[in-house]
């Protein structure tokens, strides 16, 4: 879902999306967001206006009906479901034929382009401050762009809610759609102190996940204990132990180191990294039925056949990513004494193809530090190995950390009672010169 920035968001967007077109194929045209009755006033030569002249509910899985309690207090966040509809004006010299010129450049560009992606909604957030906590890139369902086929009759009507305004040529375009989520907190019932759960004795049911490693004595405060690709964990509950039980972490089946009924360890270090993943990850213990078979009824050689007999709930845990090491190379000056580099950092686990990640830096032993994160490109395969550029940075030691699908790395703490770094951050870190 998006916040309340959405709308702007997505006229910014399909305004920095045609500016570089317009411009190229019409010298010194320029994309606008005026009301049509002011564009005389602003003595415009020649361009493109975006004009949102309608908003429109849909309803999207119910979107617009919210479940919620008789006193009124909502079961989850409401959420609506809009299509906007813009009016796009051209203007310029006739007798050139401008307005129709670029016309046709935003035809081709709207139909060559006719969905939002996240990498053009991103880049106009940068560009836009006020815009800066949009999340509209972060919005399940795509942004599409879809030409209108709207009747004279029906334009006429546009143009005559614009008081004295003469008529420009003109296309309508809708873009469906906007998923708006309010900021309203359902309430919350009280928590639980102690899990019961009505399930047959026979079902193995996972209550808690426990972290064993030693951050948690560094980071207890937060929500959840931080797991890595090398912590012991202890997966607690009821009816854990089976015949032969293994852990379904994410996709992989594993074999714990201990298995009680109330109680399963395991060190995720023996879990080959390039088989987890960082981010949400879910968690579930398979009971198997190890019954010796026969291969053929006239021999008496026998094979033992894994049938998945009961199967326990998933619990979801977060994995955090670990930055083992960190590198750079290739420094150069650019404006203003800024640095370009490329930045070296091996990651544990493997970040998959598909997972967005971002590289954090932040300056350390700085009066006015500055802060920089850097979008990595998609890639054509998992790794365990970013390699990127890194640009306009200034000169100085940075405390450097990554975020894949959300979840980012951790910091180590100096622990030294008698250190001049006593608990500050202190890795993972490089130094630009």
């Amino acid at each position: 879902m998006s916040n309340y920035l959405a709308i702007a968001s997505v006229t910014a967007t399909i305004q920095q999306l045609l500016q570089y077109t317009v411009q190229n194929d019409v010298r010194s045209a320029r994309v606008t967001t005026l009301r049509p009755d002011t564009l005389n006033k602003e003595n415009t030569e020649k361009g493109v206006n975006i004009f949102l002249y309608r908003v429109a509910p849909v309803n999207w899985n119910n979107a617009d009906l919210p479940g919620r309690r008789s006193p009124g207090q909502p079961l989850k966040r409401p959420h609506i479901a809009l299509d906007l509809n813009y009016i796009l004006t051209f203007y310029g010299n006739e007798t050139q034929l401008e307005p129709q010129r670029i016309l046709g450049s935003v035809v081709r560009t709207l139909y060559s382009n006719p969905i939002l992606d996240k990498e053009t909604i991103q880049s106009t957030i940068r560009n836009y401050e006020y815009l800066s906590e949009s999340n509209l890139a972060e919005q399940i369902q795509s942004v599409k762009l879809i030409p209108l086929p709207i009747s004279t009759e029906d334009l006429s009507k546009i143009w005559s809610v614009l008081f004295q305004t003469p008529y420009s040529l003109s296309v309508a375009y809708q873009a469906s759609m906007v998923l708006i989520e309010s900021q309203e907190i359902p309430r919350r019932a009280l928590p639980v102190r102690q899990f019961m759960p009505k399930v047959s004795s026979v079902k193995p049911v996972i209550s808690e996940i426990v972290s064993k490693d030693e951050l948690t004595k560094i980071w207890g405060y937060t929500k959840d204990e931080p797991i890595l690709a090398t912590s012991k964990i202890d997966i607690q509950g009821k009816g854990l132990s089976g015949e032969l039980t293994k852990l379904k972490i994410g996709t992989t089946e594993v074999q714990p180191q201990f298995v009680g009924d109330r109680k399963i360890s395991i060190n995720l270090s023996s879990v080959s990294g390039e088989l987890l993943r960082a981010g949400v990850q879910g968690i579930q213990v398979i009971h198997y039925d190890t019954t010796p078979k026969k291969v053929d009824s006239e021999e008496s050689d026998t094979k033992i056949v894994l049938r998945r007999v009961r199967q326990s709930n998933v619990l979801p845990f977060i994995l955090l990513p670990k930055i083992e090491t960190v590198s750079v190379s290739g420094a150069t000056s650019s404006q203003n004494q800024l640095r370009s580099a490329v930045i070296s950092i091996s990651v544990n686990p493997t970040i998959g193809k598909t997972q967005r990640v971002v590289v954090l830096l932040n300056e350390i032993n700085s009066e006015d530090p500055a802060e920089y994160f850097f979008d990595i490109p998609a890639r054509n395969e998992d790794t365990s190995q970013i390699t990127t550029n890194i640009s306009r940075v200034k000169p100085g030691n940075y405390l450097v950390r990554v975020s894949v699908d959300g979840v980012e790395s951790l910091l180590t703490v100096d622990q030294e009672s008698d250190s001049p770094t006593h608990e500050r951050y202190v890795e993972p870190k490089f130094t630009i010169s």
